[in-house]
């Protein structure tokens, strides 16, 4: 991300969803509709880290309002040609996106918080984004202590943390941290969902967490 994290080169074949959607969509999908009655018409959202548009694409099908950045330049050509009906841009979490997009009833950002190398102020721009009140969801790959011995006893500790992956994973986040980091952001009743497999060797956790009302 631009000024920060380099990962503007990140690549994007295609406008398609990938494999980890099959288990994060149908829970965002969840939490969407949950929030929606207290919403009312406008039901927008701001997709932070919005990729190849495929995420902004399904909450569009569902009725969301969808705006959305990436700092990925190709991400956001594969997007704009696939799904023009969408306001999907380049931009970082380290831009100021609220005081170009406004302020937003969801704010949502799937897969992206274990990129970025100064989480403090991604957490920051999130909480921004949001009206008093207003929902974010994040999800992020999960760690547990199980999982970790899982995975050291299985040899697969090198596969995971993607060393050799350009523009990957660099950090690695368990409820407590990730709890912290939202917290140190202002944000109130912090939840988590586990997804993908069984919950002890989840592949991903989902964040829930409010902006407190003013």
């Amino acid at each position: 991300m631009s000024g920060i994290s380099e990962i503007d080169e990140y690549g994007y074949s295609d406008a398609e969803l990938n494999d980890s959607h099959t288990y994060l969509l149908p829970a965002l999908e969840a939490e969407l509709d949950q929030l929606a009655p207290g919403i009312g018409s406008k039901q927008r959202v701001f997709d932070v880290g919005c990729g190849n548009g495929s995420i902004g694409a399904y909450m569009s099908a569902r009725g969301w309002q969808v705006t959305g950045v990436d700092p990925s330049s190709e991400g956001i050509a594969q997007a704009n040609k696939r799904y023009p009906e969408l306001k999907l841009e380049v931009g970082s979490a380290y831009d100021d996106l609220a005081g170009k997009y406004g302020h937003f009833p969801v704010v949502v950002s799937l897969e992206v918080v274990e990129h970025v190398y100064a989480p403090r102020a991604y957490a920051r721009t999130l909480f921004d984004l949001l009206e008093p009140g207003g929902t974010a969801i994040v999800s992020t790959p999960y760690h547990g202590y199980l999982k970790n011995l899982a995975m050291a006893l299985s040899g697969k500790m090198d596969a995971h943390f993607t060393a050799l992956w350009d523009h990957g994973h660099i950090k690695f986040w368990s409820f407590s941290t990730l709890s912290e980091l939202l917290r140190e952001a202002g944000f109130s009743e912090i939840r988590f969902e586990r997804v993908g497999r069984v919950p002890p060797l989840a592949k991903s956790m989902i964040a829930v967490a409010r902006k407190p009302d003013q």
